[in-house]
C-alpha cells in the first residue's frame, strides 16, 4: 500500500530549524502538484512548471508556514494568536487554530478582503477585527498585540512561518532533479520568495541541487514597493492577496533577489486578469488574481521579446481561484451568455454543432 502524505512537519521533520519537541499540527499540507505548461512553455522557449499551491488543504500555500508556526506556538504553551491578514493568513491561521484547539484573533483591513477568504477565517471559528485601514495598519496592531499581551503573532515575521514555506523548494528539486534556472512568483508581503530562495541555498549546501535559480518577483502596479523602492501609503489592486504596501520580509527579499542576480518587477491588473483567465481556459489551472501576477509577469516579458530558451522555470501560483470568484464574475461579463429550451437540437444549435 503506497503510503499517504504526512504533511509538512513530518516529511520535513530533519529540515526544519524548530525547537525539540515541537507537537505537530497538522492538516497534511504540502506535497502539491508541479504541473507542466505547455503553453507557457511554448510562451517563453523555455520548460515552464506551475507550483500549485492552490492545492494545500485551505486553499493556498500559507499552510506550509503555518502549520510549522502554529505547532512551535502551541509547543511553547500559547493559548491564542494573532495575524493581520489580507485574506489568505487569516483563512489558514483559523483553520490550524481550529486544529490545535486555540484562539485565532484576525485583524483584517475593512472592506478590503475576498468573501471567500473571510467565509474560511469566521467558519473556522476566529474572531475577525475590521480594521479602518490597510494591511500595513492591521500587521502594526497585530504586533503590538504580541508584544502587549499573551497571544503569539503568526504572521511571515515570524521566521517559523519561513521554515515552512521553504520546503515547496525541496519538493521542486525533488520533481525536477535539479533548481529550476529561474523562479517566478507573486509577491506581497514577500515572505514566500525569502522563503523558497532559503530552501533553495539548504538543498545546494545539502549536495541535492547543482545550482541556485534566479528569483524574480512580480508585484502588482498599485502595491510594488519593492520595484520603486519606496513604501506605498495607499496600495491598490485587484489582485487583494498582494495588495501590501510596507513589506514585512522587505530586506530579504532583496537579499533574495540580489544574491540570485534576479529583480523585482510590476503588471497591471489587467494584465492579471487576463493571466487569470488564460491560465485557467488553457491549462485548467484555476487562481485567485494575485496568483497570476508570476505568470503575467512572463506574458508581458514575452511581448517585449525575451526568451528562456532551453532554461527550465519554476512559476508558483500560490492561491486557488474560489478564494475570490466575486473578482473573476465581476470582471469577466461573457462567462455564461448562452439560454437555450431543455431540447437536445436546441442545445446543439446553441454549441454551434448543428
Amino acid at each position: 500500500m503506497t503510503r499517504q502524505w504526512r504533511g509538512v512537519l513530518e516529511e520535513y521533520s530533519d529540515r526544519l530549524d524548530i525547537p525539540d519537541g515541537t507537537p505537530t499540527v497538522s492538516l497534511g499540507e504540502g506535497g502539491t502538484p508541479l504541473v507542466h505548461s505547455p503553453w507557457l512553455s511554448e510562451t517563453t522557449g523555455a520548460e515552464v512548471w506551475l507550483k500549485v499551491e492552490g492545492d494545500n488543504p485551505t486553499g493556498s500555500f500559507k499552510d506550509r508556514g503555518m502549520t510549522v508556526a502554529l505547532s512551535v506556538a502551541v509547543g511553547e504553551g500559547a493559548e491564542a494568536v494573532v495575524c493581520a491578514s489580507t485574506g489568505n493568513t487569516s483563512a489558514s491561521m483559523a483553520a490550524y487554530a481550529a486544529r490545535a484547539r486555540i484562539k485565532p484573533l484576525v485583524l483584517v483591513p475593512r472592506g478590503k478582503i475576498a468573501a471567500g477568504k473571510l467565509a474560511q477565517a469566521i467558519l473556522h471559528g476566529a474572531q475577525v477585527i475590521m480594521v479602518r485601514g490597510n494591511f500595513d495598519d492591521c500587521l502594526r496592531l497585530s504586533r503590538g498585540l504580541a508584544e502587549q499581551y499573551s497571544v503569539a503573532l503568526v504572521n511571515s515575521v515570524n521566521p517559523m512561518r519561513l521554515q515552512g514555506q521553504k520546503t515547496a523548494s525541496f519538493e521542486i528539486i525533488d520533481v525536477l532533479g535539479d533548481a529550476p534556472d529561474l523562479h517566478v512568483l507573486p509577491t506581497g508581503n514577500a515572505g514566500n520568495i525569502s522563503a523558497y530562495w532559503l530552501g533553495y541555498r539548504e538543498a545546494r549546501d545539502a549536495g541535492e541541487a547543482t545550482r541556485l535559480p534566479v528569483m524574480r518577483g512580480w508585484q502588482a502596479e498599485g502595491a510594488a514597493p519593492l520595484v520603486t523602492g519606496a513604501p506605498v501609503p495607499d496600495p491598490e489592486t485587484v489582485a487583494s492577496a498582494i495588495r501590501i504596501g510596507n513589506p514585512a520580509s522587505w530586506q530579504l527579499a532583496v537579499r533574495a533577489a540580489d544574491d540570485s542576480g534576479g529583480k523585482f518587477r510590476s503588471v497591471s491588473d489587467d494584465q492579471i486578469l487576463a493571466a487569470q483567465r488564460e491560465l485557467a481556459s488553457r491549462e485548467g489551472v484555476f487562481v485567485e488574481p494575485a496568483s497570476a501576477a508570476g505568470v503575467a509577469g512572463l506574458l508581458l516579458e514575452a511581448s517585449e521579446g525575451v526568451r528562456y530558451d532551453d532554461q527550465r522555470i519554476a512559476v508558483t501560483v500560490t492561491g486557488h481561484g474560489l478564494k475570490d470568484i466575486d473578482t473573476a464574475l465581476s470582471t469577466f461579463t461573457d462567462l455564461v451568455d448562452t439560454v437555450c429550451d431543455a431540447d437536445v437540437d436546441a442545445a446543439a444549435a446553441a454549441a454551434g454543432l448543428a
